[in-house]
This record gives structure tokens, sequence and C-alpha cells, in this order.
């Protein structure tokens, strides 16, 4: 059965971090509809101006981030100084867990296309996961050939090729593009949240219109359906587990309760907020 969308959400303009412009597309209000899918943030630039402030050194606790460049380049680094870069077509998966500090840092590019998604994690992995950077480049990121386009690997899996998997939730994600008129159906299993961001270009997502820059959550089924509409399109996949728990969220940190959230920031306050030192791989 095909899975019919439930629900469309655009977001809005806003800055973060020392003011780069960007479109929250997801964020508190949706992150019971979306679970465990908790924000999205969308870029899109040719002007510098709008990015290179980037985003400095800041903490994050009980989350997962992905990041990913469609073009663009961006460098990350920690609060000991371990540096990390991505670029075209890649992406970078930290697990904040128990606690990091980290700045991202957008470089000069013609382009900055883009996203970051937050991933919730489980209550039993907020304060024992422990820091991790995976860079997901251009080198170990499956490309398979579709019908009418092709399919990038980013996270998880897609019939039999294997990416990298995520230690506390699954995460299949997909970097779809798609020429003109083209359409691509797979499975998907009924159990995961799943959802899709329009990256570039108009579709077609199981039988209804979904403009560009725009996230779109499923409801019950086993399949998706895609299609490109006059112009090609880049399309993202997301696809997880819902946690159905409670959500206690202020800035960057994401909790269950008040209290923890209460906790962490006074952690924050008198240093004692980092509990290990980040493990890098892909670097």
């Amino acid at each position: 059965m095909l899975r019919k969308i439930k629900a469309k959400v655009q977001g809005e303009r806003t800055q973060d971090g020392a003011g780069v412009k960007l479109v929250r597309v997801l964020g508190f209000e949706t992150a019971q509809e979306f679970d465990p899918f908790l924000m999205l943030d969308a870029f899109d630039s040719t002007n510098p101006k709008d990015y290179l402030a980037g985003f400095p050194m800041h903490p994050h606790r009980g989350i997962e981030t992905v990041t990913f460049l469609s073009r663009g380049r961006m460098v990350h680094q920690d609060h000991l100084g371990t540096k990390a870069e991505i670029a075209d077509g890649e992406a970078q998966w930290l697990t904040a867990g128990s606690g990091a500090y980290h700045s991202e840092m957008p470089q000069l590019a013609q382009r900055m296309l883009g996203v970051q998604l937050w991933i919730n994690l489980p209550a039993k992995d907020k304060l024992t996961a422990a820091p991790f950077y995976h860079g997901i480049l251009n080198s170990e990121i499956q490309e398979i050939p579709l019908e009418h386009g092709k399919l990038r690997l980013l996270t998880g899996n897609y019939k039999n090729y294997r990416g990298i998997q995520g230690k506390y939730l699954p995460l299949d994600y997909y970097d779809i593009h798609l020429e003109a008129g083209g359409e691509f159906e797979f499975e998907v299993p009924r159990e995961r949240s799943t959802m899709v961001f329009t990256l570039e270009g108009d579709a077609v997502v199981s039988e209804e219109f979904v403009p560009a820059k725009t996230a779109a959550k499923f409801g019950d089924g086993d399949s998706v359906k895609i299609c490109a509409k006059d112009t090609p399109i880049e399309i993202l996949f997301m696809s997880s587990l819902a946690l159905n728990e409670p959500v206690a969220w202020l800035g960057p940190v994401v909790m269950n309760t008040t209290q923890e959230i209460i906790e962490a920031f006074n952690e924050i306050e008198n240093g004692g907020f980092i509990k290990e030192a980040a493990v890098y791989e892909n670097k």
C-alpha cells in the first residue's frame, strides 16, 4: 500500500549561529508529528554574507545531527581542536550524546545548498551515548543507478546496499536525483517513521504535489513513490523509528524532563558538561 502524505511543512526564514540565514523547516512544534526527527534547517544561497559567519563553538546533548551538503564546503571543529571538512555531496554525522561542543563553519563556495537534521536519542542513551563524529565522504557513499536517475546512500540500507549505520536509532537517508518526468517507487518498512524533503525542484510524492523546499511526513503503508515534474529534482528521504517519548527542549539540548534541561545548563555553567572526548571517523 502506497504511503500517503499526512503533513507538509515549509517552515519559516530565520537566522541562527552568528547570523546564518536559513529556513527552519522542522522545530519544536513539529517534534511530535515527525518523531524522531526534531529539527530540519535548510540553506540555499549564492551570497557568502548569508552563511560565512557560521555556527561558532556551542554545546549539544541528547541528540544526533546529520548535516548534508549538496553544494558547498563546511569545516567542523570540536572543543579539543580536532577538525574535519565536508564538501559537495558529502555529509557528517555527529552523536552529541552525553555532551559535545563543536563549531560548524561554512566556507566560501559558489552555492551553499543543504540541510541539517536533528534526530532524537532514546531516553536510555541520552546521558550514556559517547560523543562520535563520522564524515560521510563521497568515497564511501554508494551511488545506485535508477531507471530515471540515481540514489546516493548517505546512511542506513537500501535493498542489499549498506552505508554507515546508526548506533542508537536506525536511519535510512537517501539523496535521490530524478530527471524531468522521472519516477521512482520503493518499499519502506511499515514500522518506520518516514519523511522527505524536496531540496530542489517540485515533485509529486505518493500522488500528492509537494513544492520545492517542503518537508512531507508519510502515514501508514509500505511503499513510497516519487515523481519529478517538468524539471529535474533532488529529494532527500529519511526513515527511522518513532520514540514516543516526552521531549524537553531548550536551545541545543534535548532531554526528556525539565529537570534534565536544568542540570545540563548548570553543567554548561560550571564546566562539567563534557563527560568524554568525541571519537572521530573519516575526518
